[in-house]
């Protein structure tokens, strides 16, 4: 969708260039989302996490383990949305 509307984006490789804790704990207030609300249900049900665990836990954890984060994710810097549903990313186009 961003390539058909000419968007120009820089794509990052999340399981190949994780992001850090620092750099989840900054997307979480760009996307104005706590690390539970932006929990990939299914991936963190096959890793033991149920989205109960401190914000410090779960941030670690989706440190460690980068499939826990919902995906995609459009991030301009100010402001972040998640591409779920993909209609989403026109928010901040």
């Amino acid at each position: 969708m961003l390539n058909e509307r000419g968007v120009d984006y820089t794509y990052r490789e999340y399981t190949e260039d994780a992001l850090s804790a620092a750099e989840l704990k900054a997307l979480f207030k760009r996307l104005d989302r706590t690390p539970a609300e932006a929990l990939r249900r299914r991936d963190a049900k096959a890793l033991g996490v149920d989205g109960t665990e401190t914000d410090a836990q779960l941030i670690a954890k989706m440190a460690k383990h980068p499939t826990l984060l919902e995906r995609p994710i459009l991030d301009n810097g100010k402001r972040a949305v998640t591409g779920r549903p993909v209609e989403n990313l026109l928010d901040l186009l």
